[in-house]
């Protein structure tokens, strides 16, 4: 007698269960639940690419300046050097039309066939 409840209330036990896991899965695969999984997974991979793209930005400002300080373009200007100004068109004097001027032939520019 005791052995047949054992195995009944075992089997009853099994059955809830295997239905409550099934049931569980189902509503996972629903389109609605798959829709909404999607989502979390887009907003979290957003997260992750915008912690990237801080990091980044952060260790390029942090190697920008060091290569400033080694080549010493942090360094105060030297208020007695000339400035060269560079135009492609001089300003027309009082006796004279506009000039224009042929910029340097060999300049360091690699996009001038583009």
């Amino acid at each position: 007698m005791f052995r047949r409840t054992f195995w009944f209330t075992a089997g009853a036990a099994a059955g809830v269960w295997a239905t409550t896991k099934v049931s569980r899965k189902i509503r996972q695969l629903t389109p609605e639940s798959l829709a909404a999984q999607a989502a979390d997974k887009a907003i979290d991979a957003g997260h992750r690419l915008k912690d990237f793209a801080l990091d980044v930005r952060e260790g390029m400002v942090r190697r920008e300046a060091e290569l400033g300080g080694a080549l010493g373009l942090d360094a105060p200007v030297d208020p007695e050097l000339p400035v060269i100004r560079h135009t492609a068109v001089e300003a027309p004097g009082p006796d004279r039309a506009t000039v224009h001027r042929t910029l340097p032939y060999n300049s360091n520019n690699r996009n001038e066939d583009h």
